[in-house]
């Protein structure tokens, strides 16, 4: 119960030392592999639920895997701020394209890059690895594990998220379901920044919110600085990510026969 707190302790102090964006525990994501759903919580409360998809590879952080980090993270970068609904990128970059949901033969990126840092080292690579929260025309398959690693949404609730979540926000992926939130009250638009530091936040089961600014807080197990992932000077590009995740894919089909033949 007291990891959390710790992890943000740790990220506060390495503050000055690395330049990431301020956690912001008022603002939380809990990310459901379970029951392939992400609840939005402020201050502890439910603001809302959304379907969305991990990836069909599976759970972790090694390059090359396709897969989905657990643990907390937070967000680190917020790209496509009023664009439209159904607007392709291609590395972080407008196209021009607009296109449908469920458009035939298209899996791009769409509407809206939320871009995550990882504060754990079980997901130290997630930045570079380009984990984000995006918008996806492959609606159909929201739901069920279908990404390259990412966490994909439908187009127009990736959008509604961005408006309500700021950078520095948490976001604690984990393999089971969902915590039992009661609902909090009516949301507000967020244009970036943290809650007021004078509202206490009142913290959900498994997630423990820091106490307001004005009020020291008690001593806890602190995480080395070194388990902390520092956004990179460079990372891959989403082809080469997904690239990667057909050829980790092919091996382990191939390793899947070959234990089937012996």
């Amino acid at each position: 119960m007291l990891r959390l707190v710790a992890v943000i302790l740790s990220v506060i102090s390495a503050t000055s030392a690395f330049a990431i964006a301020p956690v912001d525990t008022s603002n939380q994501l809990i990310i459901s592999v379970r029951e392939q759903k992400l609840v939005l919580l402020r201050n502890g409360g439910k603001v809302a639920t959304y379907p969305i998809s991990t990836s069909m590879f599976g759970l972790g952080d090694s390059w090359g895997r396709m897969t989905t980090p657990l643990g907390y993270l937070a967000v680190e970068k917020k790209i496509g701020d009023n664009v439209p609904v159904g607007a392709v990128f291609h590395n972080r970059r407008l196209t021009g394209e607009v296109i449908q949901p469920n458009a035939p033969g298209r899996d791009p990126i769409t509407t809206r890059i939320i871009w995550l840092r990882g504060l754990e080292a079980q997901n130290a690579h997630a930045f570079q690895r380009c984990i984000y929260i995006h918008g996806t025309p492959e609606e159909k398959k929201i739901g069920r594990p279908a990404s390259y690693g990412c966490i994909r949404m439908k187009s127009r609730d990736v959008a509604d998220l961005y408006a309500q979540v700021p950078v520095g926000a948490v976001v604690q992926i984990i393999p089971d379901g969902l915590p039992k939130v009661e609902k909090g009250k009516p949301r507000q638009e967020m244009s970036g920044g943290v809650v007021a530091a004078n509202v206490t936040p009142q913290p959900p089961p498994q997630v423990i919110a820091t106490k307001a600014a004005n009020v020291a807080p008690q001593p806890l197990p602190q995480i080395s600085l070194t388990t902390l992932a520092t956004p990179p000077s460079s990372a891959l590009t989403v082809e080469q990510m997904r690239t990667a995740g057909a050829i980790a894919g092919a091996r382990q089909k191939a390793k899947l026969a070959a234990n089937k033949r012996l």
